[in-house]
């Protein structure tokens, strides 16, 4: 059964901006996701690159190129569409691990599913 679990402020992401980090449960481990607003729209994935998992943040929390418009892999240069996740270039091996997002009354939430869970401390 899914859960809903608050996020962040609505304000806390920003189009293009900084990311809001957050743990998750993927595949039996703690894994690294982040959040991100791309033309208004909330969306979140791993930070796991699609071509070798390795986090993708070129400085902490930073996802997007100079130009707002693609999410970049720092190391290998791996380049996603911010609202889909989707491969546009470079050394992909299919697209992201996209976690469902939603926004209400000035909160973002992430819903958990049978694959992600929040991690328990």
């Amino acid at each position: 059964m899914d859960a809903l679990i608050p996020l962040c402020n609505s304000g806390d992401l920003v189009d293009g901006g900084v990311a809001v980090p957050f743990d998750v449960m993927y595949g039996g481990q703690t894994c690294r996701a982040f959040a991100v607003r791309y033309e208004g729209h909330v969306h979140a994935y791993l930070n796991r690159c699609a071509h070798i998992a390795m986090e993708m943040d070129w400085q902490p929390n930073r996802f997007f190129d100079d130009s707002g418009r693609w999410l970049l892999c720092s190391t290998h240069g791996a380049v996603y569409e911010p609202d889909s996740g989707k491969c546009a270039g470079g050394p992909c091996r299919g697209g992201l691990v996209k976690i469902t997002l939603s926004e209400q009354g000035g909160v973002v939430h992430w819903h958990t599913d049978h694959n992600l869970k929040p991690v328990e401390f």
